[in-house]
């Protein structure tokens, strides 16, 4: 079996195209396009659910996208083990459907965020981060008005305890710290995985880093952490 992306396209999305380009004209995978009043994935065996505004963040981000009519299959998909990333919106409807703990809040400084950050990877024992080197920090963009991650405390110990907190925002040395944090979120979480460890929603925008001519390529190390260790 060979591993085929699958990118949702809700009305709003507009890194779709990002992540499209990032895994066909760069990483050269099979990939398609998944249109969100559809219920067949089309044999997608790793489903992107990409950033942008769904609906227009009407309501909360991501609280009508997660009712649409793919979504059903996306849950299904996922109950039963399959690969799903949840990035920026995708991460937030993930959160939505109950797919992850948590809830997302407006940043802190109530200001819309977009810049580079460093991220500190916590678990490297899944399928996302097993080609992340133990001293790699990783540089990836963000770009959110809601990425402020918060769980109450019962929630954040079983995340501790399952480690299931994948990525932190830090240093460009790896220090975590409350002035490495772009949006106030709670133990500087950046991305968090599911107790089964197939489910990954994270902030931060690897396909916008992944090709050479914008001389950022961090992003592509966790796609091809999958590719690599797809069947292993």
């Amino acid at each position: 079996m060979t591993a085929k992306f699958g990118v949702v396209v809700f009305p709003g999305s507009n890194c779709d195209h990002d992540a499209y380009y990032a895994l066909k004209k760069i990483l050269h995978t099979d990939v398609t396009f998944l249109w969100h009043k559809e219920n067949d994935l089309q044999g997608s065996n790793i489903i992107i659910l990409p950033g942008g505004f769904s609906y227009g963040d009407y309501l909360r981000c991501g609280a009508i996208a997660r009712f649409s009519p793919i979504m059903n299959s996306i849950i299904e998909f996922a109950n039963k083990g399959g690969l799903v990333i949840g990035i920026c919106n995708g991460f937030q409807i993930l959160l939505e459907a109950g797919l992850l703990p948590g809830i997302m809040l407006k940043n802190k400084s109530l200001q819309f965020v977009c810049k580079d950050v460093y991220l500190s990877t916590e678990n490297r024992d899944t399928i996302f981060t097993k080609d992340i080197g133990t001293d790699k920090i990783i540089k990836v963009p963000i770009a959110h008005g809601e990425g402020n991650y918060f769980a109450d405390e019962e929630t954040l110990k079983s995340l501790i305890d399952n480690n299931q907190i994948v990525f932190k925002y830090s240093s460009g040395n790896g220090e975590v710290s409350e002035e490495f944090n772009p949006n106030g979120s709670v133990l500087n979480i950046a991305g968090i995985i599911n107790k089964k460890g197939n489910i990954l929603g994270m902030m931060p925008h690897p396909e916008r880093s992944t090709d050479p001519v914008l001389n950022k390529t961090d992003g592509s190390i966790i796609f091809n952490s999958i590719l690599n260790n797809f069947l292993n």
